[in-house]
């Protein structure tokens, strides 16, 4: 070892022997070994906040977006009561979005790449995981990237600002309207191609979180021994079939939307918050669907 700790090797113009001299009539010379990159050298901080932001506040989010969704099987006024309450924060929903759900998301992901990349060492991983588990791990870990990608532009257009909502939506994004929630999912989840891609995007989800929950208290040192990972097996199965069916509850809620009841239960409620004063016209230009500002429009001018 070199006086610094670092591992180092004697050179001679024609021979390099690790931790020996070798004489050939000139001064031996310390060649040090290559500074380890900014992630190795962080390697532990950085597994730990990568598997952090997995359950707070990625994970923890999804459980709440997916129970707010699941409540459009019980009916649309009551997912538009949830989406009205979500959309009460007003001018601060954007810096909500990205400081607690997108940059957190995007992290997480970036992180994830790195490590399936070999960027990280995975040494000492999963020690008492099998390989299949291993695997699945990161495939629903790049399933759910996409699909969150694809799922935040066909609802939301990825941005709100409407220069860029003038392009997404003619690529079949931004088709979520919050004034009009049920009826534009119902909308969104028409056909055969958007169910199957979130029903496969959905589970990937919800097997990344529990199966990553059971990882995240190795790399935390929480259940270490055989016994202890077993009892957290059961636990995280546990909860991810729970997800899940919350999960299928959301999915057929959307799927099974009636589009046109939908809208009319939608506009009372508009009409009735602007009477109330909770909105006004100009909330409903930009969040409610064409269809019910064309009707607004229509009831201003009798």
């Amino acid at each position: 070892m070199g006086f610094d700790g670092e591992p180092f090797r004697w050179a001679t113009d024609s021979i390099v022997l690790s931790g020996s001299i070798v004489l050939s009539g000139k001064e031996p010379r310390v060649e040090t070994a290559p500074a380890a990159s900014f992630l190795a050298r962080h390697e532990f901080l950085i597994r730990r906040l990568h598997s952090l932001s997995g359950l707070i506040p990625v994970g923890a989010y999804m459980v709440i977006h997916l129970m707010t969704n699941a409540s459009l099987l019980n009916s649309p006024s009551t997912f538009q009561r949830a989406v009205y309450q979500i959309h009460s924060l007003g001018a601060l929903l954007p810096l909500v979005e990205w400081v607690f759900i997108f940059i957190p998301i995007l992290f997480h992901a970036v992180i994830g790449v790195v490590i399936i990349r070999g960027g990280l060492p995975n040494s000492a991983t999963y020690s008492y995981s099998s390989n299949i588990r291993y695997t699945l791990q990161r495939a629903s870990g790049m399933v759910a990237f996409a699909f969150i990608v694809w799922h935040v532009f066909h609802l939301h257009g990825w941005f709100h600002f409407e220069q860029w909502l003038e392009v997404a939506e003619p690529l079949g994004g931004a088709q979520f309207k919050p004034f009009n929630a049920a009826s534009t999912v119902g909308i969104a989840m028409s056909g055969f191609v958007s169910p199957l891609l979130y029903a496969i995007g959905v589970l990937s989800c919800v097997y990344h979180l529990a199966n990553g929950i059971w990882t995240m208290g190795i790399t935390w040192g929480i259940w270490v021994s055989p016994a202890a990972q077993k009892r957290a097996d059961v636990a995280c199965i546990v909860a991810g079939v729970a997800l899940a069916a919350i999960s299928f509850a959301a999915w057929l809620g959307a799927v099974q939307v009636d589009v046109e009841e939908a809208r009319i239960v939608e506009k009372k409620m508009q009409e009735a918050r602007i009477a109330s004063g909770e909105i006004d016209e100009e909330d409903r230009r930009h969040k409610a669907s064409p269809e019910t500002q064309q009707a607004g429009n229509h009831e201003l001018h009798e």
